[in-house]
């Protein structure tokens, strides 16, 4: 079966995931997390990429990220792949693959969704009560969008800039975002578009993309899910 092929569309951002193979983990030690995010901002920059957020879980990895030129970003993550499960292999003695099949990706409506899903990404800690608050957990980007620690990956979105002239009114800005966790309409609306690797945006960015692309950019319409359907989409991501 051919694969389906992905919406690669210079200066939008993507959201993307990558899953541990049959949900194993992907990082077993602290000096895992840190190989990951050297190769990561390694490939984002060979590959002109810029990174805005990211989370690091134990067995899967979101990441928002927009391109620069074309197929930048699954040429990041190819990169990102080598590297990453080579060293994997070497330092745990393992062989086969790292992660379940292909990464999954969905284009991000920028005005009115950016910030969303940034939320949506670093925040997956607190949803899997790992912590209580985005900036307890070591292994996401809210340390420097939310605190402000230095960090050479992460590239500030224009949307994010927007928040404030100074950087401190920026983070104050982006912390206030995080007083109330997402509704269940928009969990469903990125679950939906990153699932089926579609658009998560307004009617018109879709509109206007299906245009340009000649390729269905949402979801078909379905019926509201059962109850466990939906606990198990929480589990998931």
């Amino acid at each position: 079966m051919a694969r389906k092929p992905r919406f690669n569309i210079i200066g939008l951002p993507q959201h993307v995931i990558q899953r541990g193979n049959n949900r194993e983990p992907c990082f077993y030690a602290e000096a895992d997390y840190l190989r990951y995010l050297t190769n990561l901002e390694e490939a984002a920059h060979k590959n002109n990429c810029a990174v805005h957020a990211f989370v690091l879980m134990t067995n899967h990895v979101h990441l928002l990220v927009t391109p620069f030129s074309e197929n930048s970003v699954s040429h990041m993550m190819q990169d990102l792949g080598r590297k990453y499960v080579r060293y994997i292999n070497q330092t745990y003695h393992r062989t086969g693959t790292l992660w379940e099949g292909r990464y999954k990706s969905s284009l991000v409506d920028s005005d009115k969704y950016l910030l969303t899903c940034m939320r949506y990404i670093e925040l997956n800690p607190v949803r899997a009560s790992m912590v209580l608050q985005p900036g307890d957990y070591r292994w996401s980007s809210y340390t420097c969008n939310g605190i402000g620690k230095p960090s050479t990956l992460i590239k500030k979105h224009l949307l994010y800039c927007e928040l404030g002239r100074e950087p401190s009114e920026q983070q104050f800005a982006y912390r206030e975002l995080f007083r109330h966790h997402l509704g269940k309409s928009d969990l469903r609306s990125i679950r939906d578009a990153l699932n089926k690797e579609l658009v998560l945006g307004r009617d018109n960015f879709k509109n206007k993309l299906e245009e340009m692309t000649k390729r269905q950019v949402s979801p078909a319409k379905m019926g509201r899910p059962r109850i466990e359907d939906e606990a198990e989409l929480y589990l998931v991501f």
